[in-house]
């Protein structure tokens, strides 16, 4: 059996399309774990991509979205350290394996390309016991430039997040391990969004009495939590800025 992680990510569709050349597609599988938060076009790319490839999309879920999985943990979420990852992800995919597929002969893949080697440790062991092969980070090297170009090409639509100038099409934009300027263009494209996340964010601060942030930042060397309030309020009042890499009219596209 040849199992994908079909994160709805542009990587996993052209590994997915490497392991279909290699094996074809009536023993292959890709396996899509939802957060329940994922932005419509990536539902929409994932039934488009297995379309194309002849796959059989198998969906898991959780039932919980990154923020219920927070307030349960009582620990939000950060780029150190994110729970929805393992919870809503890795957990329910692995007890799909572990259900349907013999390790012996079952091989994992992985889209995660030549330009994050140092991601493939962590992934291999977070899949300790199952074959893991990452099909991007082999030869040929493709940057995700070239991948979405060759998606277009076969006449795939694009996720939109991509289109936006976004990194990674996860979360509707709203992933804990983004950055500050992620965050800056998800309150300029996303407005709604991004309040939602912000009062979510603040409600755990209240609840638990921590202060703690999605973000953090670094003042005279010291390392201190960002509210996205205080992102927000910098932002309105001109201090900090991020130019839209697209224009908004894509977003009615």
């Amino acid at each position: 059996m040849h199992v994908i992680q079909m994160s709805g990510g542009i990587g996993s569709f052209w590994a997915a399309k490497r392991v279909v050349a290699q094996h074809g597609a009536a023993n292959t599988v890709a396996l899509f774990a939802d957060t329940l938060v994922e932005h419509p076009s990536l539902y929409t790319f994932l039934d488009d991509a297995c379309a194309h490839l002849g796959v059989e999309l198998v969906v898991v879920a959780d039932g919980r979205t990154p923020f219920e999985v927070f307030f349960d943990e009582h620990f939000l979420g950060n780029s150190r350290l994110a729970p929805c990852s393992k919870r809503l992800k890795q957990i329910p995919c692995r007890r799909w394996l572990e259900t349907n597929c013999d390790p012996a002969s079952t091989v994992v893949y992985v889209g995660i390309d030549a330009d994050e080697p140092q991601r493939l440790p962590g992934v291999v062991k977070g899949w300790d016991g199952w074959n893991v092969q990452f099909p991007m980070s082999e030869e040929p090297h493709w940057a995700k430039e070239q991948m979405l170009d060759e998606c277009r090409a076969l006449g795939i639509t694009v996720p939109l997040l991509y289109e936006l100038g976004y990194p990674h099409n996860n979360c509707s934009g709203l992933c804990v391990r983004a950055g500050q300027r992620q965050w800056l263009l998800t309150l300029q494209l996303f407005p709604d969004e991004y309040a939602e996340a912000e009062r979510e964010e603040q409600r755990f601060r209240e609840k638990f009495g921590k202060d703690v942030a999605i973000l953090r930042e670094t003042v005279k060397g010291e390392r201190r939590p960002l509210p996205l309030a205080e992102l927000r309020r910098r932002f309105e009042a001109g201090t900090v800025r991020v130019p839209v890499p697209k224009p908004p009219s894509i977003l009615a596209a």
